[in-house]
């Protein structure tokens, strides 16, 4: 896999309405973390993926959100999605695997393509072992564990840790642990467990996320 074996993936990423929505944004937070020494950047939309590639030197995971109306699935919910995020400059093309309805067909038909016309490598989003297992068979480079809690129900606060062991157990493929991770200890802890490398967000890229956390602390 083009991520490196015991790196820290950072995901710059920015929603809408977040003051640092934009490629300029994004590619300052590349470009720190690569000095920081992280091991490889995600990131999200054809502009910040262009920009960042542009940037850094570092390998890139990159994917597209989009809502289809109808259809739980919108990381690169199809092969035009994952087109343009190889167009864009990403080595490595994030896609949600999981076993929800999905607009663009099946995933193993889009691995395959992703493959064989794209020439990319393709990270698996999941959220339970049976995903990550079908994914693996499907053609999948790696899994990552990016989409447990997400998927129903109330979003734990900690990262899925028996998610991520059960799959280092019975997958032959990479695991890229993701998800909720705030501390560097959890990062240990999930090397410890198995992980081909692990992928932190918001606690480096989302300022606003964090300063909203230490508000909450704060005596009322």
């Amino acid at each position: 896999m083009r991520v490196p074996r015991g790196a820290l993936v950072v995901s710059a990423q920015a929603r809408g309405d977040n003051p640092l929505r934009g490629p300029g944004f994004m590619v300052a937070m590349a470009r720190a973390a690569e000095a920081g020494g992280a091991g490889a950047i995600r990131a999200e939309g054809v502009a910040d993926i262009a920009a960042i590639r542009e940037a850094v030197k570092l390998p890139l995971v990159g994917l597209i959100k989009r809502d289809d109306e109808g259809f739980p699935v919108y990381i690169t919910p199809d092969f035009a999605a994952a087109a343009a995020v190889a167009a864009a400059g990403a080595e490595v093309i994030a896609i949600d695997a999981t076993a929800r309805a999905r607009k663009g067909g099946e995933v193993g038909p889009m691995i395959a393509r992703i493959h064989a016309e794209l020439g990319r490598e393709v990270l698996a989003d999941v959220a339970t072992l049976e995903e990550g297992i079908a994914a693996e068979a499907a053609g999948a480079d790696a899994v990552a564990t990016t989409l447990a809690g997400y998927t129903g129900g109330k979003v734990p606060e900690e990262p899925d840790f028996a998610l991520l062991a059960a799959l280092a157990e019975r997958c032959r493929v990479p695991v890229v642990a993701e998800g909720r991770f705030w501390w560097p200890e959890e990062v240990a802890r999930a090397f410890a467990l198995g992980a081909h490398a692990v992928c932190v967000g918001t606690a480096i890229t989302d300022p606003r996320a964090i300063t909203r956390r230490f508000v909450a602390a704060l005596p009322r």
